[in-house]
């Protein structure tokens, strides 16, 4: 998965923005304002997604690309290196997951406005 395939997927999901909210280089994708994806784009390309600490545990000792998450909560973040050891297709589950955890936490009226897209 090169960049573009990336922004174009997470584009791709419904309320999906993104921003620079950092730095001109971290390029951020929230749902509802709320982050589920980063990556920076001056680096090797890597992305950032949450997932649940339990799982998070059990990808880092299958994958060696997936590591506790660069500048994040390492309980619920992610670093995934885009490096070609991991399927396009398991990368784009995982950021379904990390979109689904953060919608699961928006207010029921976020929610809603979401499903209308």
């Amino acid at each position: 998965m090169n960049i573009e395939e990336l922004r174009t997927y997470c584009l791709s999901l419904k309320g999906v923005t993104e921003d620079f909210p950092f730095d001109e280089s971290t390029l951020v994708f929230k749902v509802s304002g709320k982050m589920f994806c980063m990556t920076d784009l001056d680096d090797d390309l890597s992305i950032n997604v949450k997932n649940e600490p339990e799982k998070n545990v059990e990808l880092r000792e299958e994958y060696p690309a997936i590591k506790p998450g660069y500048h994040m909560s390492k309980v619920h973040w992610n670093t995934i290196d885009l490096d070609g050891s991991i399927h396009d297709d398991f990368i784009k589950n995982l950021i379904d997951e990390s979109y689904d955890l953060v919608v699961m936490k928006l207010k029921r009226q976020e929610q809603q406005k979401l499903k209308s897209y």
